[in-house]
């Protein structure tokens, strides 16, 4: 066993929701934030966090819909997809941006902890990482096909940290205008943006028909340069 991982209690003012938490093999390094699609801290969302531990990172899923309903395990399937989106609903953005921002100061209390803190976010949480940064919570962000974030470029200026975007050509939930606006708003900032030829929305996914192998290899190898970069 590479890496080892437990769920842990996140202190947010003066209440507590959990984070599945996943330590190196060395059981120290530089942090992640892994922020969750709409479909929960679920296996995909777990494996994501213990393959960023398998990279040296101490890595925190936070349970963001903990609000609504705790430790929400959802897949992929129609009815599964529904009840997301049921959730989805319901949610508020800004709480769980402070919530992002709860499982930041988490890690940067946690004694493995030995470098920046970094956020990884996907679908939903590529938009949360974004807001989150612009917040000043996190060192460093990046952002997998985010939507929404196109919505809110009002936010732009108050992002002074490195920030890497990625996009699939084929989103529908995201379309090129909106990449487009995202890419001129961030022109000349520390941020880089890549879009995916033939990808389509939910790309890194093994568990999704979308998942495309040669996308999420590749922007997980760019995902690993800047943050070393940048670390």
């Amino acid at each position: 066993m590479t890496v080892s991982s437990r769920w842990i209690d996140i202190p947010t003012n003066g209440d507590s929701f959990q984070g599945y938490l996943a330590l190196p093999k060395s059981g120290k390094g530089p942090a992640v934030v892994i922020i969750q699609e709409i479909f929960g801290v679920n296996s995909h969302i777990r494996a994501i966090a213990d393959q960023y531990a398998a990279d040296g990172y101490v890595a925190l899923a936070p349970d963001i819909f903990w609000r609504l309903q705790p430790r929400v395990e959802l897949g992929y399937d129609d009815a599964d997809r529904a009840k997301a989106m049921e959730l989805l609903g319901k949610f508020d953005l800004a709480h769980a941006v402070a919530d992002v921002g709860a499982a930041a100061a988490a890690l940067r209390g946690l004694p493995e902890v030995t470098g920046k803190v970094a956020a990884v976010g996907y679908c939903l949480g590529g938009r949360l990482a974004y807001l989150s940064a612009a917040q000043g919570a996190l060192d460093i962000a990046v952002a997998y096909y985010g939507g929404g974030i196109h919505t809110q470029l009002d936010q732009a200026d108050k992002v002074n940290v490195p920030i890497l975007f990625h996009y699939a050509e084929l989103d529908a939930h995201i379309p090129a205008d909106a990449v487009d606006a995202v890419e001129q708003r961030f022109a000349g900032k520390d941020a880089e943006l890549y879009r995916y030829p033939g990808a389509d929305h939910g790309f890194n996914c093994t568990d999704r028909a979308s998942y495309n192998q040669h996308a999420s290899a590749l922007a997980h190898g760019r995902t690993l340069t800047f943050l070393g970069e940048h670390s």
